[in-house]
């Protein structure tokens, strides 16, 4: 536990950041602010610490992980959702 904790911690400030992103997205229905080339990179970083993690031994941080990377996606199925209404609202105008 101990040695994985400073990880542990960084997962955990990513994380309670991500349900105040997702509910932004949602209620906001807008891209504005939010750039999926970015959600790509911190999900590709996401992955490498989980590769990382099942070839040095897997343990409990995989979770922390795990949970994170289905936080930004749904980040970046709303952010898909947002730009189709975006698109419709564009074309109506």
């Amino acid at each position: 536990m101990i040695d994985n904790i400073f990880e542990i911690l960084m997962l955990l400030c990513f994380g309670f950041a991500w349900p105040f992103s997702i509910h932004k997205a949602y209620v906001s229905r807008s891209t504005q602010g939010t750039s999926l080339f970015f959600l790509y990179v911190v999900i590709a970083g996401y992955i490498a610490g989980m590769i990382n993690n099942v070839i040095n031994g897997l343990n409990y941080v995989i979770w922390f992980y795990i949970i994170n990377t289905v936080m930004i996606m749904i980040n970046v199925f709303l952010l898909l959702r947002n730009r189709r209404y975006e698109r419709a609202a564009a074309t109506v105008e």
